[in-house]
C-alpha cells in the first residue's frame, strides 16, 4: 500500500529561515503541484505567521521563481526532491551598505 501512495506523489521540501531559527518541512504532493500550493500545504505559515505569501519571494535551490525565465510560484510545477525556499525581505539595500563601507574606507 505504501508503495502505491509513493507512486502517486512526489517528495518535496519547503524551507524558511530566520536569523535565529529555521524550518524545513518535507511533504508529499501530487505530481503537477505548484511551488505556491506546496508552501500552502506545508503549514509553514502557521509556524511563521509573519510570512506574507502574497508578497514573499520564493525560489527553488536558490533560483528565484518568476525571474530568469522561471515561472512564478503559482505556475512553477515542482519536480521530485525540489526544495521551495521562501525568502525574507531585505532589511537594507546591499548597494547602500557597500557605498557606506566604501565612503568610510576613504575617510
Amino acid at each position: 500500500m505504501k508503495e502505491e501512495i509513493d507512486q502517486q506523489t512526489i517528495l518535496v521540501e519547503v524551507a524558511y529561515a530566520l536569523p535565529d531559527r529555521q524550518r524545513i518541512v518535507e511533504l508529499r504532493v501530487p505530481p503537477g503541484t505548484t511551488a505556491l500550493a506546496a508552501v500552502e500545504q506545508s503549514g509553514i505559515t502557521e509556524m511563521f505567521p509573519d510570512i506574507d505569501l502574497a508578497s514573499a519571494k520564493m525560489g527553488v535551490f536558490s533560483q528565484v521563481l518568476g525571474t530568469k525565465g522561471l515561472s512564478p510560484p503559482n505556475e512553477y510545477v515542482l519536480q521530485p526532491k525540489d526544495r521551495v525556499e521562501i525568502y525574507r525581505p531585505l532589511i537594507v539595500d546591499p548597494k547602500e551598505v557597500r557605498k557606506k563601507r566604501a565612503a568610510k574606507a576613504r575617510q
